[in-house]
């Protein structure tokens, strides 16, 4: 385990602090192939979501990811909130719980909260896929720091060829091999028509540009995978995606999909 920065530790410390003060309110198929080792104090904002109940203790749970937008807000997929990944519905998980500042799963590190109130995008549908985001407010607000900033429309973010990093606990070969410590792997924002040509509403999916961009290489090899969904994608230091759907993991020619996050800044804003 790395040690954070004395500034991160500390205020991590106070926000654990204010927690422990409160009473706590009464996999995914998406991980990150290609990538490196990244301490949880570069992307402190990058959150695990969890529940030893459904997943089992040794990897504290986890089965996907998300990003802290505020002090009190945090997203993810809305699948990962789906009867298809949870076995049944998210309001009968007794221990679901948003874990911020860890980087070995293994260990307890960091703080781990149950969200006050989990919103979930009722217009998501598996099939079409748009709309794939829920925001879950915490009871208490992690300090600023742990805030990682939203892409607004426009954004040069999401130029095609931006340099991006995405991030995730899930899967690092493909194969079921799920990582310990948090890892990122490097990808470039694609066009529009790139994604519409290796997704264009066959049997391996629908890519629609107006909730939607997708990331990738060209020779493929680095990419998200299964445990990786709702985790963060960062382009110039804003958050531009979350982890969402695609056919294989780091396959050439069949990129990451991720929910467009100025597609649904509104929403986050407007719920949880």
């Amino acid at each position: 385990m790395f040690p954070l920065p004395a500034r991160l530790a500390v205020l991590l410390a106070a926000a654990l602090a204010l927690l422990l003060l409160a009473p706590a309110p009464a996999t995914a198929d998406r991980a990150v192939v290609g990538g490196h080792r990244v301490r949880t104090a570069e992307a402190p904002w990058a959150v695990a979501l969890a529940s030893r109940e459904l997943f089992g203790a040794k990897r504290s749970g986890q089965f996907c990811g998300g990003a802290a937008v505020t002090p009190t807000k945090v997203i993810t997929a809305a699948h990962c909130l789906s009867r298809a990944v949870l076995g049944k519905k998210w309001q009968e998980v007794r221990d679901l719980r948003v874990i911020v500042g860890r980087n070995d799963l293994r260990g307890t590190r960091g703080v781990e909260m149950a969200p006050a109130k989990v919103w979930v995008n009722p217009a998501y549908q598996s099939d079409e896929r748009a709309g794939d985001i829920a925001v879950l407010t915490l009871g208490r607000p992690l300090p600023p720091a742990y805030v990682i900033r939203m892409a607004r429309a426009g954004d040069p973010a999401y130029r095609a060829g931006s340099k991006a990093l995405v991030y995730g606990w899930g899967d690092t070969d493909g194969d079921g091999s799920y990582a310990l410590t948090l890892r990122a792997t490097a990808v470039r924002v694609l066009t529009d028509a790139t994604c519409r040509s290796a997704y264009p509403g066959n049997a391996e999916g629908d890519y629609q540009s107006a909730s939607m961009v997708c990331a990738g290489v060209p020779g493929g090899g680095r990419d998200a995978c299964q445990g990786d969904s709702g985790g963060p994608l960062v382009a110039d230091g804003r958050l531009v995606g979350l982890v969402s759907w695609g056919s294989g993991c780091a396959v050439a020619g069949r990129p990451g999909v991720y929910t467009r996050v100025s597609a649904v800044v509104s929403l986050v804003a407007a719920y949880g």
